[in-house]
């Protein structure tokens, strides 16, 4: 595993190529670290990459014309060590194709390439992914950005707050004992409830694990310290999200996760071409996004 470093007069990133993944978000000024540490008694992740799933298949498994695969929670890319591809001062540019290994799980020759440019304190995250097959791809891709909330450790995550680019009240899907997104019958009865898009962070509000935002309700969510001032906000184009942090454990941290995909349905029938918020690409295709995190 290698890191790598962006940086100038605000900001020092660190990047592993292990996963591709952002280590680390230091304010220069103020020698604060913005990303969760990895503390596995918490979560030993920083800011995964999920793909070519994002969340939890029904059976661990997916079927394929006729073949059935297993496939771990959130992808494999994760656990995969990316490929330098070229670096400046301000951007960084990483990439992993499909191998041998890959094909016995996801049966796509793939090519993933993911980049992180930094400007003043703004990070944008790039992903592209590339279609190398001669069939149609299937696949979903996400964040996973674990973000220091509280910051000083003499603070509390419940004196915080998250607002959101609307208003209105937000509609959300809870995930069961089973990592699933319960039946739809549940769905008109999960609200959260802002007042002018603020909303404190309460203890319980993770106690069934992540809230799944839908349907381009929200594209921006910042967090917002004790006296409701930001420190930082994630921007997206992403149709969905996640807000998450471990259940019940009281973790010094928040997951704003733009998502492209999510866990299935608990009435799923496990056929990869039927999956909801699921992504295809034509033979030779790219599909190319970003999102930015912006500190103030």
């Amino acid at each position: 595993m290698s890191n790598y470093i962006l940086k100038n007069e605000s900001l020092i990133i660190t990047l592993n190529d292990f996963g591709a993944e952002l280590t680390s978000i230091l304010e220069v000024s103020t020698n604060t670290e913005y990303l969760w540490n990895a503390d596995p008694a918490y979560w030993k992740r920083h800011s995964p990459i999920l793909f070519p799933f994002v969340g939890t298949l029904k059976h661990k498994s997916y079927c394929f014309q006729d073949h059935t695969y297993a496939m771990t929670p959130h992808g494999f890319v994760r656990d995969m060590t990316f490929s330098l591809m070229h670096s400046t001062e301000e951007e960084i540019w990483f990439s992993l194709d499909a191998n041998e290994e890959t094909l016995k799980k996801y049966p796509f020759l793939f090519r993933l390439e993911l980049g992180y440019r930094l400007q003043g304190k703004l990070i944008t995250v790039l992903w592209n992914v590339i279609n190398k097959d001669d069939k149609k791809m299937y696949f979903s891709i996400g964040g996973h950005p674990a973000f220091n909330c509280p910051l000083p450790p003499t603070e509390n995550q419940s004196d915080y707050y998250l607002s959101f680019d609307k208003v209105e009240s937000l509609r959300y899907l809870h995930i069961d004992e089973n990592g699933l997104v319960k039946k739809r019958s549940v769905k008109l009865q999960n609200l959260l409830t802002t007042d002018q898009g603020l909303l404190p962070i309460d203890p319980h509000m993770f106690d069934y694990d992540a809230l799944i935002i839908e349907n381009d309700q929200c594209h921006k969510v910042s967090l917002l310290d004790p006296s409701k001032a930001p420190y930082l906000t994630v921007t997206f184009d992403a149709p969905l999200f996640g807000l998450w942090s471990p259940a019940m454990k009281n973790a010094p941290f928040v997951c704003i996760e733009p998502w492209y995909g999510r866990c299935d349905a608990n009435d799923f029938d496990d056929t990869l071409e039927n999956r909801e918020w699921g992504n295809s690409l034509a033979v030779g295709k790219e599909f190319n996004t970003s999102y930015t995190i912006e500190l103030f």
